[in-house]
């Protein structure tokens, strides 16, 4: 499978870090970035590269050559075969897709040059081949969802929506978004209607006609059955400020760009909902109840630094019972997505329970009135997860403020930690998560 680099940006956002060199170019531990990223698609056996060059790309071109050379930096070959498109004059991001139409006769990988990542690509691509949609978006989610391309799919993934920046979004929404890394079948240049002769041209007032790749080409695929999304919690950031840059080094450094590979163990930090993120008021029915603890996002976005996977389990007989809907609930996770992405948190996954084996309650739906093995303290939704991530149950930790949820960590191998005074067998007591993080997650800080 052929691989498009898209690596002609400016970098104005991050000039102070380096102005004399393309984007791509910039260096952390010792590499440039666009070495990282080939080094990790060379790794999984991505080595047909077209590199799409603008501003400084001769810089670019002189460093890797056509990918048989030997890397400056490492004194390795480089282990790729690279072809190049230089764009004499700015195309949009994507326009050069166009004037390399000829070389993409198949589904390909479309990456941005200024990302920082380390994924299981294979992973990626199969789903795609799964799905069987001409478009697959990497999603994930960051730390800064409210000005990030936010991604609505159904309980399928397909994306039916896709929100820019400038687009009026829900109050309370979940925390998908875009992170620029793309499988695509060429078809969608030939359907997007847009002359590929044409680009590059001037228009009819004089200016050159560009292609934006998500306003054009992947957003009017939203809706048509056509694009999914691939949710994943592995590493990958835009470096574009001098502060995410400064922050990508530090993870590099830790190990936390490599480390979160899905090919690779993972640890997670498993957290009940009620009485541990928010508030308890019970049984949570009506989301203007749901309110944030004091402390948690501060806690969870000191576990997104860490290199802990941070996923919800919590028990939801609620629906069972009849009194909360399937809809009703992803709202309120909505809400709690929305109000953790404000403080800068986010969660990888959420996993719940809704089922409730005692009958006898009034509108109760009888489908979901068994005893599964999922519901706390059955370890089922803890095993998922470490089927789904690869996570390592015995270096994991589950948080919660009962006994179902130490029970639960218990059964499934797990460290636990109890909110509170009671004793359950747990490993620890703590009076809050925010005091679990501060004395049990440390996160040194490096620089580049």
């Amino acid at each position: 499978m052929k691989t498009v680099i898209m690596a002609g940006g400016r970098g104005t956002r991050i000039s102070s870090v380096a102005s004399d060199i393309p984007k791509p170019m910039i260096k952390i531990e010792g590499k440039p970035v666009l070495e990282h990223e080939l080094e990790c698609l060379r790794d999984q056996g991505f080595t047909d590269i077209i590199l799409t060059v603008s501003h400084l790309g001769s810089i670019i071109m002189d460093y890797f050559g056509d990918g048989s050379g030997i890397s400056p930096a490492t004194g390795k070959p480089f282990g790729v075969h690279i072809e190049y498109y230089f764009e004499k004059e700015p195309l949009g991001n994507a326009g050069a897709l166009f004037k390399i139409k000829d070389k993409l006769d198949s589904d390909f990988l479309l990456l941005n040059a200024d990302a920082v990542f380390d994924v299981d690509f294979n992973r990626f691509v199969a789903f795609h081949n799964q799905h069987g949609g001409l478009v697959t978006l990497f999603t994930h989610p960051n730390s800064h969802p409210y000005d990030s391309g936010l991604i609505i799919a159904d309980k399928k993934y397909s994306v039916e929506q896709w929100l820019a920046k400038e687009d009026d979004r829900p109050k309370y929404y979940r925390n998908r978004v875009n992170a620029g890394l793309h499988v695509i079948n060429p078809l969608i240049l030939d359907q997007s209607g847009i002359d590929a002769d044409k680009v590059g041209t001037l228009d009819d007032n004089g200016k050159p006609i560009k292609v934006d790749l998500d306003r054009q080409l992947l957003k009017p695929l939203a809706g048509t059955g056509k694009m999914f999304c691939y949710d994943s919690p592995e590493y990958v950031k835009d470096m574009g400020t001098p502060e995410r840059y400064y922050s990508v080094c530090e993870d590099y450094k830790a190990g936390r760009v490599s480390g979160k590979n899905l090919k690779n163990k993972q640890k997670a930090i498993f957290l009940d909902r009620d009485g541990t993120i928010n508030k308890y008021v019970g049984f949570l029915r009506d989301i203007d109840e749901f309110e944030l603890l004091d402390g948690v996002a501060d806690a969870i976005q000191e576990i997104n630094a860490s290199g802990y996977l941070a996923i919800v389990s919590t028990n939801q007989p609620v629906i069972a019972r009849g009194e909360v809907s399937f809809d009703e609930l992803e709202m309120i996770h909505n809400k709690m997505e929305t109000l953790l992405g404000q403080k800068g948190a986010y969660l990888d996954a959420i996993y719940f329970c809704p089922h409730h084996p005692h009958k006898g309650y009034e509108g109760e739906r009888p489908e979901l009135k068994f005893d599964c093995e999922c519901r706390k303290p059955k370890p089922g939704m803890l095993l998922k997860a470490a089927q789904e991530f690869n996570i390592d149950l015995a270096q994991s930790w589950m948080i919660g403020d009962g006994e179902n949820d130490i029970k639960a960590g218990m059964n499934a191998g797990c460290k636990t930690a109890l909110i509170g005074e009671s004793a359950f067998g747990q490993t620890l007591n703590v009076q809050s998560l925010k005091e679990f993080v501060d004395k049990y997650i440390s996160v040194k800080k490096d620089v580049c």
